[in-house]
């Protein structure tokens, strides 16, 4: 005897798979949709006007750099195709740019990073009397102008009018008359510990957003089932905050990777210290050479788009669950 039509209907199993073996996914709700369009909507203009600034420059870079452009004789410029990308590729002085961009974007994005993602935990621990005073006082770094924190380091450990060697001649290695500009390592070092101190702030609101998506009842099961404060934060609080951890990854790296200012004022490149950004501008600026000057500045550019390419496959977030829609 066949069942009631009227009875009620099976329950549908999202999870079980067709007739064609693949698993039936939940379409996006008419709510998700719709926040979407808007988000495309509220960020096109803005989109469209980054676009027109930005990508003139970049195609007019590529067209320099297939010829070979130079001020000093403006009546002389020959197209030469990949030329001028091979008379980089093959010079030494690039690669080691390249090296150095590489060193300093690492170290600089790793220790921010961690200092960061410490400053975080204090501004989103700290009680809410002080919250606003401690997040002020973080940010007060992130808020001078770059050019101006560089000039402020560079007379710092200047060995003539700096203050470094005599507070810290306590310090093995740290005396009255070390010239930190005088060899890379030093040199080096100040230049990283500058970036450090002025751009951790931001790695660390990048984080401190995350932390406030970390839903708090995670915290407290793992708390009540035993769960140590670093099993805490290795188990819960880090895989809640992929999502937040590779945009400030992503964002500090790309910024690191086009350092300028910092090398341009502190030593100029001396000491082994020139960085692509700063190889570009002396080619284009110094030299006058056009033609390779752009030729760099392209190289530069697509360095940039492999790291956001590696940087998003290393990751592997998806973004759409990590905002929690479908």
């Amino acid at each position: 005897m066949s069942h009631s039509a009227s009875g009620p209907a099976p329950a549908t199993d999202v999870n079980k798979p067709d007739r064609r073996g693949r698993s039936a996914r939940p379409r996006a709700s008419d709510r998700a949709r719709s926040e979407a369009r808007l988000g495309i909507l509220l960020a096109a203009p803005a989109f469209i006007v980054m676009l027109a600034v930005t990508l003139y420059p970049i195609v007019q870079a590529f067209i320099d750099s297939l010829s070979r452009i130079r001020l000093t004789a403006p009546d002389a410029n020959e197209f030469v195709g990949f030329g001028n990308y091979a008379v980089v590729l093959s010079d030494p002085v690039f690669w080691s740019a390249m090296w150095v961009t590489l060193f300093i974007m690492v170290v600089t994005v790793a220790v921010e990073l961690v200092i960061g993602f410490a400053l975080a935990l204090v501004m989103h621990r700290a009680i809410k009397s002080l919250r606003g005073i401690l997040r002020t006082a973080i940010l007060v770094p992130y808020g001078i102008i770059t050019v101006v924190s560089a000039f402020a380091w560079f007379y710092a450990f200047d060995i003539s009018s700096g203050y470094v060697n005599s507070w810290f001649d306590w310090v093995p290695g740290v005396s009255e008359d070390l010239n930190w500009f005088a060899s890379q390592g030093t040199s080096l070092f100040v230049i990283m510990a500058s970036e450090i101190w002025k751009t951790t702030p931001f790695i660390s609101l990048l984080l401190l957003a995350g932390l406030a998506q970390v839903p708090g009842e995670l915290e407290e099961a793992a708390k009540v089932d035993g769960a140590t404060s670093w099993q805490v934060f290795k188990r819960v609080i880090v895989p809640n905050m992929k999502a937040a951890i590779m945009v400030a990854v992503l964002f500090r790296a790309l910024d690191a990777f086009r350092i300028f200012d910092n090398v341009f004022v502190m030593t100029n490149g001396a000491n082994g210290t020139t960085v692509l950004s700063l190889l570009a501008y002396r080619t284009s600026i110094g030299r006058l050479e056009i033609g390779l000057g752009s030729a760099v500045s392209v190289l530069l550019f697509l360095s940039v788009v492999l790291i956001c390419f590696v940087a998003i496959k290393l990751f592997k977030v998806d973004l759409s669950s990590a905002r929690g829609g479908n």
